[in-house]
């Protein structure tokens, strides 16, 4: 019989628990009703991440604890969830849409034979089902998805599409469990190592953007803006037509389609302002936006607007802060 338990799988990076995790617990909260709240935490010996969940006020934290952990392929975490979820029935699983949820996520619905959404910009509840809202149909429908006939429901939901908040309110319970059947995976051999950063997950948790438009990328213009962003320390993100350009890619893309940021400085150079990018500013603290047309839409999301030529703002921004 199925828990009313939601869970919210525990997303860590060199030890430290991702802020989507955050995220998902807090937008969890506040969907949950009479259903309880429970983070799944996997973690080596040597690790206490459970304090830091603490704070965001999940009814459960259970903690699977092993050394292999700490070094466990995508496929292995999903075994041991699988397990971990056939004996406790949870009603929903939450994952963040990040390169370790989009791994995680389909392993574990192909081991439960269950429904995942993927990409989620809302979620809700009517009764017992799991109302999954995501983009379509080239970002111009936003659909609802539910799975009325298969639990446990999963869905992921892009990193900084809720605000995080902590919460004191509850007593939190820690439940360790040390009886699952770790199946290790065949390794592979690696023979050279090259590091490669997630673009993805870079620029959504960047706290300084600079955002390319159409109108924002000819060479002298590019090579303004990465001179900004290296002195700013900021990321370069793009909008949906830019990922053809042969410096960008779909991670980079901003919007419905791409990543939902939340920076604390945006500055939007040459983008018009369509629905499915400013959709994924919504949560920028300060907006700063160039554009050449004074009715460009994108001027409705910004604190500080700037009408002329994208270069010419760049150029004196420059030597403002040389």
């Amino acid at each position: 019989m199925t828990s009313q338990e939601i869970w919210v799988y525990a997303e860590k990076h060199v030890g430290i628990i991702q802020p989507v995790t955050y995220q998902l617990i807090t937008k969890a909260n506040e969907i949950a009703g009479d259903k309880k709240v429970v983070v799944i935490l996997f973690e080596s010996a040597d690790q206490k991440l459970e304090e830091a969940i603490k704070e965001y006020g999940p009814d459960e934290i259970v903690v699977v604890r092993d050394n292999r952990l700490e070094n466990a392929m995508d496929s292995e975490v999903a075994s041991l969830m699988a397990e971990l979820a056939e004996r406790r029935q949870p009603n929903s699983i939450l994952f963040g849409a990040t390169v370790v949820g989009r791994s995680i996520a389909p392993r574990l619905q192909a081991k439960l034979n269950t429904g995942l959404t993927s990409d989620c910009l809302n979620l809700s509840f009517d009764s017992e089902l799991l109302v999954q809202t995501k983009p379509s149909y080239g970002d111009n429908i936003m659909c609802e998805i539910i799975s009325p006939n298969h639990r446990p429901q999963m869905a992921s939901v892009r990193p900084n599409t809720f605000e995080a908040k902590k919460n004191s309110s509850k007593t939190v319970t820690v439940t360790e469990v040390s009886d699952l059947i770790f199946k290790e995976a065949k390794r592979v051999k690696i023979i050279e190592e090259t590091p490669l950063i997630s673009k993805s997950d870079s620029i959504a948790n960047a706290d300084r953007v600079i955002a390319l438009g159409r109108g924002s990328i000819d060479a002298k213009e590019l090579s303004l803006a990465e001179e900004l962003a290296r002195k700013l320390g900021a990321k370069i993100g793009v909008t949906r037509p830019l990922t053809d350009h042969p410096k960008f890619s779909g991670d980079d893309q901003i919007g419905q389609s791409g990543n939902t940021i939340a920076p604390k400085i945006l500055i939007n150079l040459g983008i018009h302002g369509a629905v499915q990018y400013t959709t994924g500013i919504e949560n920028a603290e300060l907006v700063i936006s160039v554009n050449k047309d004074p009715e460009a839409p994108i001027f409705k999301y910004t604190d500080f607007s700037y009408v002329g030529n994208s270069a010419d703002f760049l150029e004196g921004f420059l030597k403002v802060i040389q």
